[in-house]
């Protein structure tokens, strides 16, 4: 059985749809079951990985959780991190916690996507003509191993 149900991989997904309609920036995100290290450190690899650093106006997120670990990072592009305070994911990992300890997976990542993208908003607001620059379903970076 996978992590998310159907319904909820849909509801993930409508989620990054919603908040990407009020911002240029990209959402994306990234399961794991374990994660050895730093999720951070395993977060960044894994952007680079998802060429997530190749968007127009190096903008995207990635949120990567490693579920079995209870480990989690939000990460964002250098276009981001140029405009935006240094403890600007802050507030979005709280609330994302907080539904984590719960043991509402779906809902912390719902709730910290839609957060990303009220933030993101700010900073890159959505422009005419924005095209969607990266899928919006969620990745599975060990499909073995989350099933």
């Amino acid at each position: 059985m996978s992590l998310f149900s159907d319904i909820e991989q849909d509801k993930i997904a409508q989620a990054i749809a919603n908040a990407e309609q009020a911002t240029s920036g990209e959402i994306r995100i990234a399961i794991d079951k374990h994660c050895e290290g730093d999720a951070f450190e395993k977060a960044t690899e894994y952007f680079a990985k998802l060429d997530m650093d190749k968007t127009v106006q190096r903008n995207g997120v990635l949120i990567y959780l490693a579920h079995a670990d209870h480990k989690f990072a939000i990460i964002g592009d250098s276009g981001i991190n140029k405009v935006v305070p240094d403890n600007f994911w802050e507030t979005t990992k709280i609330a994302m916690t907080a539904h984590f300890a719960k043991g509402n997976l779906a809902d912390g990542i719902i709730a910290g996507v839609a957060l990303a993208g009220e933030k993101l908003a700010l900073y890159f607001p959505y422009q005419t003509g924005d095209i969607n620059e990266l899928p919006n379903d969620i990745i599975y970076m060990d499909n073995k191993e989350n099933k």
